[in-house]
């Protein structure tokens, strides 16, 4: 994981410089056909990569910031064998998705996630997201609203509600410090002590790192930079659709207190678990109490 003086506050992810490729083919506009690929394309031309195991209810799962759509494996692979379709994309700069120049801000973020289930035709879905996914759920549902979309769930918000301090939001993070962060902080293994708990296997945790080794820099910086930038006070209070959010007490990345907690506070009937001891990888450190919660809730 990665040490800085904001990284209490945000550092959910390593910082490098290792981009992998997407795959290229030509989608089309079959849904039948479309469940046989694996990727879509934006209007601005970048391809899309994502996964889509079992049938039943959709469940689209949205990634943390500097990691790509593989983190669910523990999640998507159990899940779809309890009857549930399970779909997972890389956002645009991560994983098997491809690299463009642009596009990172949160309008295009919600964007491409809008181009997925239209693509794929879903209705009823739940989307699931880690961290600062949290932020394109929560644009999506602005931009595009929420016809298409049954019910949400938040793991370990970050960027929610705002995340940068400033007069009138004084529990957020100074803009120098994540400055700083994004371009003087140091990979450091012993980060890894922030986003796993002690017990965490050994091989687990170097499975999570090398993760977050396959996105680029410039991309984890940009994502960064604008979704911290983003003040979603206002969007909040207009969600209508059903919501868990499950937040650890033990989340030094994104704090409970400055994420979670207000979080829940701003969106109607919101539902927030707590899970006593939980850093911020709790989707390995306490996957099958959160399988379990995430069934219950969707299935429910």
């Amino acid at each position: 994981m990665l040490k800085s003086t904001a990284s209490t506050a945000l550092g959910a992810g390593l910082l490098v410089s290792a981009a992998s490729a997407a795959k290229s083919a030509q989608p089309t506009s079959s849904h039948e056909k479309t469940r046989g690929a694996d990727y879509v394309e934006c209007a601005d031309g970048t391809k899309l990569a994502y996964t889509d195991w079992g049938a039943g209810k959709p469940v689209v799962f949205i990634h943390a910031w500097a990691l790509p759509s593989a983190m669910w494996d523990y999640q998507r692979g159990p899940l779809s064998e309890k009857g549930l379709r399970c779909i997972a994309y890389d956002r645009r700069g991560h994983g098997r998705s491809g690299v463009p120049n642009g596009g990172y801000d949160c309008d295009n973020l919600a964007d491409d996630l809008s181009t997925l289930l239209d693509e794929l035709d879903l209705h009823g879905v739940t989307l699931v997201s880690h961290s600062f996914g949290a932020a394109e759920v929560v644009r999506y549902l602005s931009r595009h609203g929420s016809s298409r979309i049954e019910k949400i769930a938040l793991i370990a918000p970050a960027g929610t509600p705002f995340a940068t301090k400033t007069a009138d939001n004084p529990n957020g993070v100074p803009p120098e410090q994540l400055e700083f962060f994004r371009t003087r902080v140091l990979q450091q293994e012993d980060g890894k002590k922030a986003f796993f708990t002690a017990d965490t296997s050994l091989s687990l945790q170097n499975w999570g790192m090398a993760l977050m080794l396959t996105t680029p820099l410039r991309v984890a910086v940009e994502c960064n930079r604008q979704i911290t930038s983003t003040d979603f006070r206002a969007e909040l209070p207009k969600i209508t659709v059903p919501t868990l959010i499950i937040h650890g007490d033990n989340d030094v990345s994104a704090r409970i207190e400055t994420t979670g907690r207000p979080t829940a506070a701003l969106i109607p009937n919101a539902e927030l678990k707590v899970y006593e001891g939980a850093p911020h990888g709790l989707f390995l450190t306490h996957k099958e109490r959160l399988n379990a919660d995430l069934l219950r809730f969707i299935k429910g």
